[in-house]
């Protein structure tokens, strides 16, 4: 199931697709709310500035992911979102959101159940971060997102991707993997890693 699933027809009917250059903004902190945001391709980024000039990235949003859920409850954004490649979103308004809000107390479960599992996501990413080794945030990755098979992981997107995500520079990534692979950890192939059974079991 992907994060937009539970999407009435009559919000989707209403959505409107939006292209952005690596760059462009799609809205400012203090602009007015108009939706919630799907990201369709490329990347999007949610940032904060401080006093001093520095960002603080909120979200790094890539294509199925949502963007701007709590705006749906407020007037104005309270950061930014900037398309860091070129971007294609799709836009459900507002209004006619809260309209099935308000029609369908349903709707409303599905919503904050896609909630709960963005909240899960940020807690294990949180986890991850307090982790200093590179080698066991990646080993963290791995063991969180096994198939069932408890052997194999599916990368989601490229190498800089998961480093990204672990909050490591992709050298370092290269060079953990590297290591790993030379001692038996892991198999890869394309964006696939086997774990080792003598590892993980």
């Amino acid at each position: 199931m992907t994060a937009t699933d539970w999407l009435p027809e009559a919000v989707r009917a209403n959505a409107i697709d939006r292209k952005l250059r690596a760059g462009q903004a799609l809205f400012h902190a203090g602009d007015s709310t108009v939706g919630l945001f799907e990201v369709l391709e490329g990347k999007v980024r949610l940032v904060r500035v401080d006093r001093s000039g520095r960002e603080a990235v909120l979200q790094a949003a890539s294509a199925g992911d949502t963007l701007a859920e709590a705006s749906l409850f407020s007037s104005t954004y309270h950061c930014e979102a900037v398309a860091t490649t070129r971007a294609e979103v799709r836009l459900y308004p507002k209004a006619a959101l809260l309209a099935e809000f308000a029609r369908d107390p349903e709707l409303v479960r599905s919503f904050a159940a896609m909630l709960a599992q963005q909240v899960m996501a940020l807690r294990t990413r949180l986890e991850r971060y307090n982790i200093h080794s590179a080698r066991d945030r990646v080993q963290h990755f791995l063991t969180v997102n096994m198939r069932t098979d408890r052997r194999t992981v599916t990368l989601p997107g490229t190498l800089k991707d998961l480093a990204a995500d672990l909050g490591l520079t992709h050298e370092a990534l290269y060079r953990t993997l590297a290591r790993m692979t030379a001692d038996g950890e892991i198999k890869r192939s394309g964006n696939i890693i086997r774990l080792t059974r003598s590892t993980y079991d």
